[in-house]
């Protein structure tokens, strides 16, 4: 039987100076409402010591329908009216079950 691959993306967001505190304001209840989404696996998002302004992005879902239903989630939701525009650098591909 073969299984589906999971989708992992990975990168990083870079918020400016006068964003930061509405995109940490925000942050914790965006990851909240993303871990309890089905076929959420694994999602962080933390500050870059080296680099001040810019997080490091890491999501796992369990297919590529949860990972599209998370992507059209943020794009209506409060996280994704906050951080419009913000410059994203990521790699998405799929990984082995």
């Amino acid at each position: 039987m073969t299984h589906a691959a999971h989708i992992r993306l990975t990168g990083h967001i870079d918020v400016p100076e006068p964003r930061r505190a509405a995109i940490a304001a925000a942050l914790p209840e965006h990851i909240r409402l993303t871990r309890a989404e089905p076929g959420c696996l694994a999602f962080e998002v933390r500050p870059d010591p080296a680099m001040p302004g810019r997080y490091t992005v890491a999501e796992l879902f369990a297919s590529r329908a949860a990972f599209e239903a998370h992507q059209a989630r943020v794009a209506a939701s409060d996280w994704g009216r906050i951080s419009a525009g913000l410059p994203r650098s990521y790699t998405i591909d799929e990984v082995p079950a």
